[in-house]
């Protein structure tokens, strides 16, 4: 199956997970509780995470826990070039919407890819091999083939697809937490 046939698939999964919000959140819980027990996480003093949209993993469980932890929390802010940077958020940070409609870090300092630990990769469909599909633009298959960190993508069971060609520029995340 082509790459945009399954993106619109993996979004009516997204969509029928957000109309079920309690199955949802169960999902949500379980993976979080897998990601944050496993040394993928423990051993990260700075993880970088997307603020998401609506359907996608609700990530905010995610900057409570770091900054609980002491960790330094990063969220991405999409540069010309279709490059990403990151950028410290703390639970002082301003975000604008961009026309994209994801929230951006407003006036936050910007982080090296090298200090960055963990980085958790969003995407709308995945095989179990870790590779995905993502919105479309290419943001972070162009990071991820610079970064050199651990890689890891919390997924929920309804976006796992196998039946699609890999590319040659296609990345895998290192590891995935599915429920």
């Amino acid at each position: 199956m082509e790459k945009a046939k399954l993106r619109k698939l993996g979004l009516a999964n997204l969509n029928w997970l957000h109309e079920h919000p309690i199955v949802k959140e169960q999902k949500e819980l379980e993976i979080s509780r897998r990601l944050f027990n496993d040394p993928i996480w423990q051993k990260a003093q700075t993880i970088a995470i997307t603020k998401p949209l609506d359907f996608e993993f609700d990530t905010h469980i995610l900057l409570e826990k770091g900054w609980q932890e002491g960790k330094q929390m990063l969220m991405p802010v999409a540069e010309k070039q279709r490059q990403l940077t990151f950028h410290h958020v703390t639970p002082e940070t301003r975000f604008k919407k961009t026309t994209f409609g994801v929230e951006e870090p407003v006036a936050s300092q910007n982080v090296s890819m090298e200090m960055i630990d963990l980085l958790v990769v969003p995407g709308i469909v995945f095989t179990t091999g870790g590779f995905r599909i993502g919105f479309g633009g290419g943001f972070y298959d162009r990071f991820l083939q610079q970064y050199q960190g651990e890689t890891c993508s919390l997924v929920f069971s309804e976006q796992i697809q196998e039946s699609w060609q890999v590319e040659s520029f296609d990345l895998p995340v290192k590891q995935l937490f599915i429920n």
